[in-house]
């Protein structure tokens, strides 16, 4: 009896909350508080407050036997061993591919990807950009945004 009279007091709070806020004109903010209010009476109408206290029970007794009992913290220190071994052997294999790469690309095999360019050609087909000249954009390389600071280094002699 006692627990239906928490729950629907907690409910009627939440929906006069609920209230004040939808009377600021803070809507979504409203909605939320009585979705929220609505959760204890629905929680006690279902019957699920004996199982609530239930989990929270079995949450309490576990934390007792976490700080109590060393076999649990044997468990933990497996599972902190089995992640540490997990992110170690994908650290050293993401080691391997950054130094095999190198290597590879020196002996002539190419890139495994092919390079992006910074600019697409538009929709028409034509890889003019708008608003260059002809020569600009035939002496474009496939630099893009690069050919105004090419221009500056061949200007400089660098």
């Amino acid at each position: 009896m006692l627990t239906a009279a928490v729950a629907f007091t907690l409910t009627a709070a939440g929906v006069a909350v609920a209230g004040l806020t939808a009377y600021r004109r803070r809507y979504l903010a409203a909605t939320r508080w009585f979705a929220v209010a609505l959760l204890p009476a629905g929680l006690y109408l279902t019957g699920l407050f004996p199982v609530a206290r239930t989990i929270g029970g079995e949450i309490a007794d576990w934390a007792t036997q976490l700080v109590f009992d060393p076999r649990v913290w044997i468990g933990i220190a497996l599972l902190a061993l089995s992640a540490a071994l997990l992110l170690g052997s994908r650290r050293v294999a993401r080691r391997r591919l950054k130094a095999a790469a190198p290597a590879s690309g020196a002996a002539g095999a190419g890139p495994a990807r092919p390079a992006v360019t910074g600019a697409r050609p538009p929709a028409g087909g034509s890889a003019k950009a708008p608003g260059r000249p002809e020569q600009a954009a035939s002496a474009d390389d496939g630099l893009g945004d690069f050919a105004d600071i090419e221009e500056i280094l061949r200007k400089r002699g660098i």
